[in-house]
């Protein structure tokens, strides 16, 4: 997601700073965005100049020291409650523009928590982009109680009018608008797979074919990711105590063994190569 968000505030005209833990994270991450570019110009989405353009706006570090002069910085971190709450403590130290917004791309957690961690919780929202970002038009907008109505207008221009994506204002509930329907119909499929009520394809194919959907349950699990799926669920079902929140044994199963979906290789699909 992270290199997603970097290349379509790139190809927007934005001087983007991408960070990483590692130089190894850094240089795949580098890969997976130079990558994405290659394919928007050979088919025709972008042109080869556009391309050039995007990857010179783009610079890379390791350091969050770097991140001082942003007036935005998007944290699209691991769906870790913990870990997202250190980010959001360095970078309130490190951000030295005292009206730059910070901001998670977190699915599901409670952005008030995140929020509360700096000394500016009126600028702390979420942007919640789609995978892949790239492609996706739909971006969650989610203010904590804490968050200013200037943030909110702030992010929702940028979002509409620079991005040129489609916001939406979504509560700071868990699971905000999109997952909280989405996620219990892909746990709802993983159960009907699990109990053997039906194979895999057959309950994907019955909701593309049956229900028009682009793609069936099984397999937007594993363009997620099934443990991103996972920690969504928990997150839902921490907070609102619903059964249909539950991630189901096979769910957890899998998570532990590996199988996450496309980005491991295998999920409830394999993908070779």
């Amino acid at each position: 997601m992270g290199s997603g968000i970097a290349e379509v505030c790139a190809r927007s005209g934005l001087d983007v700073r991408v960070a990483e833990t590692t130089g190894e994270a850094l240089e795949l991450g580098r890969t997976r965005l130079v990558n994405s570019l290659e394919k928007a110009a050979g088919r025709g989405k972008i042109s080869e100049a556009e391309r050039d353009a995007a990857l010179e706006r783009i610079t890379f570090t390791t350091d969050l020291g770097e991140f001082a002069d942003r007036d935005l910085v998007i944290e699209a971190v691991v769906e870790n409650e913990q870990v997202k709450t250190e980010i959001f403590q360095v970078l309130d130290q490190v951000v030295t523009r005292q009206d730059a917004i910070l901001a998670s791309n977190t699915s599901a957690i409670p952005l008030v928590n995140l929020a509360v961690a700096t000394a500016r919780p009126a600028q702390v929202l979420g942007i919640h982009f789609f995978n892949p970002a790239q492609v996706q038009r739909l971006v969650e907008l989610i203010p904590a109680l804490t968050t200013s109505e200037e943030t909110i207008k702030r992010a929702e221009a940028l979002v509409a009018r620079v991005l040129g994506k489609h916001p939406i204002r979504a509560q700071d509930r868990s699971g905000f608008v999109v997952n909280a329907l989405l996620i219990p119909y892909v746990l709802a499929a993983v159960r009907m797979f699990e109990s053997g009520a039906a194979t895999r394809e057959d309950i994907d194919s019955g909701m593309e074919l049956g229900c028009a959907h682009p793609l069936g349950p099984l397999k937007i699990a594993d363009l997620i990711g099934l443990d991103t799926v996972t920690s969504i669920a928990e997150s839902m079902y921490t907070e609102l105590k619903e059964p249909l929140y539950a991630p189901p044994p096979l769910l957890l199963r899998m998570v532990a063994a590996g199988q996450l979906g496309r980005k491991a290789g295998a999920g409830f699909y394999s993908y070779g190569g």
